[in-house]
């Protein structure tokens, strides 16, 4: 039966939308797995990136126990979460134009290298150029996004296109337009977002697949573990040593 509550209804939203990603996701999660456990293989770097609340996905997989150590964070100054006061201006520069190309010629992106780009509407100038400037590099570019809103908004960016329009791979989230699931009559407003924690759990599906498939190839991935279990921090140590070429938020 199901729970009227707006708790009740809300968790239900959120695991409706998680088995839309599990039954009509399947095929694009383990591709991403699959690109992402090539670029391992291949001695790639592992990067992602996301704006404002779109961070909080990309900040997941990095450093993550149980996650691969090789997954680096892109930041740009400013628009890594709600922490720049004022909070709007951090919107203000998903709007910038050319500061996409600015942070990738500072960063260590290579040819070679896989960047999963996280926005959930994808409109802004700032995750567009970043996959355009990114694929010119020769990265492989992994978006995920809500295509909906491709078809229900116009672009930002002044070549009217999307996110999704530059990617290697497109991971649709399913949020619609708005990040809301609830509504009252007695409330004005649309609320309780489920943006972070479906896209949250569409990142992790990946990593599971990348993980699986470089063991599958006889290559062991390159795992972190908890800090809190004994013998947690050695582990992570021989594994960030090993790999101090291709990790970034070591040093």
């Amino acid at each position: 039966m199901s729970d009227r509550r707006p708790a009740g209804q809300f968790l239900d939203a959120a695991i409706g939308l998680l088995q839309r990603l599990r039954d009509e996701e399947a095929d694009s999660i383990a591709a991403a797995g699959t690109l992402l456990a090539d670029t391992v293989a291949s001695g790639g770097r592992l990067f992602a990136f996301g704006a404002g609340h779109s961070s909080l996905a990309a900040q997941d997989v990095v450093y993550r126990a149980g996650g691969l150590a090789l997954m680096n964070l892109l930041a740009v100054p400013g628009v890594v979460g709600v922490d720049v006061m004022p909070a709007p201006l951090g919107s203000a520069l998903e709007r910038v134009d050319g500061l996409a190309g600015a942070v990738l010629d500072s960063s260590p992106l290579r040819e070679g290298d896989a960047l999963v780009i996280i926005s959930l509407s994808g409109r802004n100038a700032l995750p567009v150029e970043m996959a355009v400037n990114a694929r010119a590099l020769g990265v492989r570019v992994i978006g995920v996004t809500s295509v909906a809103y491709a078809s229900q908004t116009e672009s930002r960016h002044v070549s009217g296109t999307f996110l999704k329009d530059h990617c290697d791979l497109v991971l649709d989230s399913k949020i619609a337009v708005g990040d809301a699931e609830l509504t009252l009559d007695n409330v004005s407003a649309p609320f309780a977002p489920a943006s972070t924690v479906v896209t949250a759990a569409l990142l992790q599906a990946v990593m599971a697949t990348t993980a699986a498939t470089l063991a599958d190839r006889g290559i062991e991935p390159p795992l972190l573990r908890s800090g809190n279990v004994d013998g947690g921090h050695e582990w992570n140590r021989r594994v960030m040593e090993k790999y101090r070429d291709r990790i970034f938020y070591r040093f």
